[in-house]
Order: C-alpha cells, then structure tokens, then sequence
C-alpha cells in the first residue's frame, strides 16, 4: 500500500503575503518565505525541484544519476524541499515517488512578484 510522506505544512506557514515587490512584507512572512527561500539556495535542491516540475511524478531511484548524488544526498535534499511543502512524496515499496506541490510553487513565484 502506497503512503503519502510529506510534512504538514501549518496553516500560518502558508504564504499569504503579497508580492514583496508590492509592499512591504510583515515580519512573520518574510521569515516563511525566507525558510522557503532557504530551502531552494542549494544547486542541488534548485535542480532537483526542476527535474520533478519536469515530470508528473518521479522516483527517488531516478534522481540518483541525473544529480550525480547518492541516494542518502538525494533522501536529505528532497526531505528540505518537503519540509518546505515544495514537494510531496509517496512511499510506494522501498522508493519514494515525487511531485510538485503547485500551489505552494504558485504562492512562491507570486511572492516574489512572478
């Protein structure tokens, strides 16, 4: 049986914020989208995002080569991504199965003015 692995995100951990090109940001969602921010300042982590966005779905064991990066690198970049609600995983045998999450993708891209 198949298990969906990602972290809840909490309600006030969503970004609610307006464009940070459109007013000032209040100090609790700057800290949110600085996590989130946080969480995509590595090279490894920028590429993993776009080789899931690329796809509908991806298996962990499909992330290895294109990466260059062992499985544990891969396990503990895609656990930033999803603790940053970026991305949502689902555990199907030994593998974890990948996607984007769209709309905390969209709240990102609108954030930042895009």
């Amino acid at each position: 049986m198949a298990t969906t692995r990602s972290i809840p995100v909490r309600a006030n951990d969503m970004l609610s914020c307006g464009s940070v090109t459109a007013a000032p940001l209040a100090e609790d969602d700057a800290v949110e989208l600085a996590r989130v921010l946080g969480a995509l300042a590595d090279p490894v982590r920028l590429r993993l995002l776009s080789l899931v966005a690329s796809q509908t779905e991806i298996c962990s064991c499909d992330l290895e080569g294109p990466l260059g990066k062992s499985q544990p690198t891969v396990s503990h970049h895609t656990k930033i991504l999803s603790e940053a609600g970026l991305l949502i995983g689902e555990k199907r045998g030994r593998w974890t199965w990948w996607k984007v999450e769209p709309t905390r993708l969209a709240a990102v891209r609108a954030a930042l003015g895009g």
